[in-house]
């Protein structure tokens, strides 16, 4: 499939001093909470709503209408990456999240430890959310004990909490394999050769390697087992820099959103977690480069975890943060999410995410508030993720006219 939109884009991007930053509240977007609002709409947010005033809102289908996205194609949307022509498996982004030096004879994974019942049911997809120095030894009882197949070397690393990185390395080795991660608990892991990875040699390899790390950890009390997700190997891409000529950094914290940025090559200048550390960090590294990502991890955790006082909590702290990074003048600002995270959900869900962009040339500001209702209406429209950074660049004075 070719990328006709990104590549006409690309063509006619034109190089000048202006700045954008994108601002990323991971899984902003919510639902109504049994008539009560989104979170954005509960917050108390008055210098998001100061902006909203002045600024242009809309909403952002991250990958098409009625898909639920991961957090890879949803940022890879928000680079302007169109998601169902870049893909990815979340491995890849993990490994580049710590720096991990992939080479075209590996395929990586992520990992979760998680908790098994005495019926090989999953409890908790996620162990407790077990520290990282739990993590690393567990690691270190899995490297000591487990008996690689023929041929391949079996690597693992911590990435934070309960997460970790798989890579099998070895020649003639595939992404083909099943995801083992059920994404739902009371039901047992899913089997890495379920049709149609049967018959494929990769996906035995990993097979043999998941049950060798049952039975190591299976007199564990919480970390009894791994769930592996997003099998991949690296892509060979064009850069967020060649492709948008401007001179790009990330400001995260958190190793996945490090790794999709560096997937298109942008330099992570920062890794801070706090709204008031990232704002911070941003306004500084502005100084710097043309374009920011800054990514705000708390939102997304807090409606994973169900818990709407607290994504109430994090969208006030970043508020709160705000004019620190107001204080640096970018030219655009964009704030928005690479899906939405209801807390009713637990989950990632398809709701279109809401978006506020503050940059000159606007019909005017939109307003009253930086929330689902207002965005819904507001002059940006209903957009894709993939055209955000176009329409940025368009109010930026970054692209020329098309055509005689």
């Amino acid at each position: 499939m070719e990328d006709t939109y990104g590549n006409l884009i690309s063509s006619l991007v034109t190089e000048n001093d202006k700045r954008i930053v994108l601002l990323v509240m991971d899984g902003v977007g919510d639902c109504d909470n049994d008539g009560n609002g989104t979170a954005l709409f509960q917050a108390d947010t008055p210098n998001f709503d100061a902006l909203a005033r002045k600024s242009a809102l809309g909403l952002s289908v991250p990958v098409a209408t009625a898909v639920t996205p991961g957090s890879g194609p949803g940022h890879l949307g928000l680079f302007g990456y169109d998601p169902l022509i870049y893909k990815v498996g979340r491995g890849v982004l993990s490994a580049l999240g710590i720096e991990f030096a992939l080479t075209p004879r590996d395929v990586a994974a992520r990992l979760n430890f998680c908790t098994l019942d005495d019926e090989g049911n999953v409890t908790d997809r996620r162990a407790g959310r077990i520290s990282d120095d739990e993590n690393r030894r567990l690691l270190v009882k899995i490297r000591e004990r487990l008996a690689p197949p023929d041929g391949v070397e079996v690597l693992l690393e911590t990435v934070a909490e309960h997460r970790a990185l798989l890579v099998l390395r070895g020649d003639g080795l595939d992404d083909n394999i099943g995801e083992t991660d059920p994404q739902a608990i009371g039901v047992p892991p899913l089997c890495p050769t379920r049709p149609p990875h049967g018959d494929l040699k990769t996906a035995k390899i990993f097979e043999q390697v998941a049950g060798q790390i049952q039975k190591i950890l299976s007199d564990e009390p919480k970390a009894n087992m791994i769930l592996a997700r997003g099998f991949a190997k690296v892509p060979d891409w064009p850069t967020f820099a060649r492709r948008w000529k401007l001179n790009p950094a990330a400001v995260a914290g958190y190793p996945m959103y490090r790794g999709v940025a560096r997937l298109v090559g942008m330099p992570v200048v920062s890794q801070p977690t706090t709204a008031a550390d990232i704002c911070a960090e941003t306004a500084q590294a502005l100084a710097n480069h043309t374009f920011i990502f800054a990514h705000f991890k708390y939102t997304d955790k807090t409606g994973e975890d169900g818990d709407l006082p607290g994504k109430i909590r994090r969208i006030e702290e970043m508020d709160a943060a705000l004019p620190t990074l107001l204080e640096a003048k970018p030219d655009v600002l964009i704030v928005t999410g690479d899906h939405s995270t209801p807390p009713s959900l637990r989950a990632h869900s398809w709701h279109p995410v809401p978006v506020l962009m503050s940059a000159p040339h606007l019909r005017g500001g939109d307003g009253p508030r930086f929330e689902e209702i207002s965005c819904r209406s507001g002059q940006l429209g209903t957009v894709h993720a993939k055209e955000l950074i176009p329409i940025a660049m368009a109010h930026a004075g970054k692209l020329e006219k098309f055509g005689a």
